[in-house]
Parts: structure tokens; C-alpha cells; sequence
């Protein structure tokens, strides 16, 4: 497995089973865990969980697709315990995979803001993440651009870039357009956005930042967390060059997404997932989580120097499970749009 600089592993292919050094011994208690997040620093929480309860993690890391499918291979011969995912959509379609089950803790519902867990107690949000738009200012008025919307007008012919329509960031600022403005309206902002692209759509945000800072394009949208990444140095010397090339603009109010957990359908370690989740949803969890990784804990900003910088912001009024709602009509208008 080939490590990022600092703190950040690189995606992965398949399943790796991490587990942490805490006293062992044949009733010890454990929670196997199921990740699509990739950083390293999560295991520093999961370690002081460990330390803290006594109870020993087992990791395994994946993309949250490759999750989801391993879930359903596996259903009740699964050994997860608790479901970690990124994306509206992706921990949603989880819970209508019938992969997680509702769970009952106060603490849960106290710490978790109530747009920002499911209706039915299957997950609860544990960080946040700003989708923020990029512009370079040698190639576009940066004083025009103040919404996502307006990646629409004329004037940007030729100076938008943007992530394939496969990301799920992506299909969920789509769907907070639909839950916004309706169908109609986001149909013309599409339409109107994808004919000012004048090149393939890019694989990642990251590639996105290096465009714009390249002049390839003026302007483009990623989460805010890249670019904080990428100042920070964690990508290397150049990407951080090229982040300062590049001016963030916060729409108000954001499209804010999230990454989230649940206790796995077939949990064998049920009060153990639940404590866990409890742990991590909690301030000093969700902190502990979203802090190093530049990401926005659950109730208050990142105090890191390089994201405020970025400004505030100010999440709009669309919840979480419209996202995971409107997931699939997202697609359809992106399809339609010639959004590939």
C-alpha cells in the first residue's frame, strides 16, 4: 500500500485489516469497523477510543462502493460492525440497502444536529465538508462568481472545469440544486454549466485546483478540504503552489455534505458499535476526526489558520436525506446535461 506524505493513505482497491495495540486477552471486547474514509489520522482516534473503553478496533478500509457491495455479499455472515462512508448519498443508499439498523442513544441525537442524521436513528453524521467553488482571478472576474449557479453564464465559455458526473460530491451539489430550485431551474443550470466546459471532465478536486491554478480553466468546484490539503503541503511542495494560484469562493448559503456512520444490520458487538459511534459523533470525536483532515467537525468550524481563511459559511436548508433523496434524479439531470 503506497502512503501520501504526512497523513493520508491513498485510496484503496480492497479490503485492509487494521488492527490497534491494546491489551489483548480472550474476552477482550472489539468493533470491527467498515471505512471508506482514508486517513491515517482516524486511527489515532480510534486508538484513544481503545484506550479510553477498553475495547479494541478492527479496521477495515475500502471504497465505499466496494463497502457496500462486500455488505451485501456478505449480509448476515457479515462481521462488520459500524459503517463509515462518505457522502450523502452513499451512507443513505446504505440504509435503503437495508444495511444498517436503527439504534436508540441520547447521545447521539444530542450531538448529532437533527438535518444531519437519518429520521429513523440508522446514521448520523460525524464531519462536514463545503462544496467551494475555485477561480483563478488572472482568468475570471472572481467578483461575478458568487454561487454555484453562476458557472452558467455565457460569459464563462471555455472556463469551467469539472469532476466527473461518477463523483458522488458531485451528484449531491446536483441534488441540493433540485431540493433548492426544482427540476426546471437546475435542468437550465446544467445545461448552461456543461456548455461553458471545454475539455474532459477531470478524475478528482485535486486535478481540478491544479487546472485552474494552470489557467486550463478559470474556474471550478471541489470541497474545501483539497485545497486545504494542498496549502498544507500534504500533497507535496507543488500542489501547494499551485493552491495558492487560486482564490475560494463559498457560495451563500453552502451546499454542505457530510461524512457519516451507522451500526451495521448484523452487528455482533452492537453496544460496542453504539459506543463507538457515540465516541466519534461526540465534540471531542468529531473534532478528533475532521481537525487533522481539515474537514468541519459537526457544531463548530475547523480552527485551523488555513480554513479560516476560506471565511465562513453559512449551510442552506436542504437535509441530508434529501440528498440521498433526490440521488437518483441528480444522475438522470446530469446524464440528460451531457454531464459525463
Amino acid at each position: 500500500m503506497k502512503k501520501l506524505k504526512k497523513f493520508f493513505f491513498s485510496a484503496l482497491t480492497f479490503p485492509i485489516l487494521f488492527n490497534f495495540n491494546t491489551p489483548a486477552n480472550s474476552t477482550q471486547k472489539e468493533v470491527k469497523v467498515y471505512s471508506g474514509r482514508h486517513y491515517n489520522t482516524d486511527r489515532i482516534v480510534f486508538k484513544r477510543f481503545a484506550e479510553e473503553t477498553g475495547i479494541k478496533v478492527r479496521l477495515i478500509e475500502a471504497a465505499g462502493i466496494s463497502l457496500i457491495e462486500r455488505l451485501k455479499r456478505e449480509g448476515k455472515n457479515s462481521q462488520a460492525d459500524v459503517i463509515l462512508l462518505v457522502d450523502a448519498a452513499r451512507i443513505t443508499n446504505a440504509a435503503k440497502a437495508n444495511l444498517l439498523q436503527p439504534i436508540d442513544s441520547a447521545s447521539l441525537k444530542n450531538d448529532v444536529p437533527s438535518d444531519l442524521r437519518d429520521p429513523g436513528n440508522e446514521w448520523f453524521a460525524l464531519t462536514r465538508r463545503v462544496r467551494v467553488l475555485v477561480a483563478n482571478p488572472k482568468v475570471v472576474d472572481i467578483n461575478k462568481i458568487k454561487d454555484y449557479t453562476d458557472l452558467a453564464d455565457p460569459s464563462l465559455k471555455g472556463k469551467v472545469c469539472l469532476r466527473n458526473r461518477k463523483s458522488p460530491y458531485n451528484q449531491s451539489l446536483v441534488a441540493n440544486q433540485i431540493a433548492n430550485k426544482g427540476d426546471e431551474a437546475t435542468k437550465n443550470w446544467l445545461n448552461g454549466m456543461i456548455s461553458n466546459v471545454s475539455q474532459p471532465f477531470f478524475p478528482g478536486d485535486i486535478a481540478i485546483v491544479r487546472a485552474v491554478a494552470k489557467k486550463n480553466c478559470g474556474v471550478g468546484i471541489v470541497n474545501h478540504y483539497y485545497v486545504a490539503r494542498m496549502l498544507a503541503g500534504v500533497n507535496g511542495r507543488r500542489d501547494s503552489l499551485y493552491a495558492k494560484r487560486v482564490n475560494v469562493l463559498t457560495p451563500n448559503p453552502a451546499h454542505v455534505n457530510i461524512s457519516a456512520g451507522g451500526v451495521a444490520k448484523y452487528s455482533r458487538n452492537k453496544s460496542e458499535a453504539i459506543k463507538l459511534l457515540e465516541y466519534l459523533a461526540s465534540p471531542k470525536g468529531s473534532k478528533g476526526i475532521a481537525a487533522p483532515t481539515f474537514e468541519h467537525p459537526l457544531k463548530e468550524v475547523n480552527q485551523n489558520p488555513i480554513v479560516q481563511n476560506f471565511g465562513g459559511f453559512t449551510p442552506d436548508t436542504v437535509t441530508v436525506e434529501q440528498l440521498g433523496d433526490l440521488n437518483s434524479q441528480a444522475i438522470k439531470l446530469m446524464k440528460s446535461a451531457g454531464w459525463d
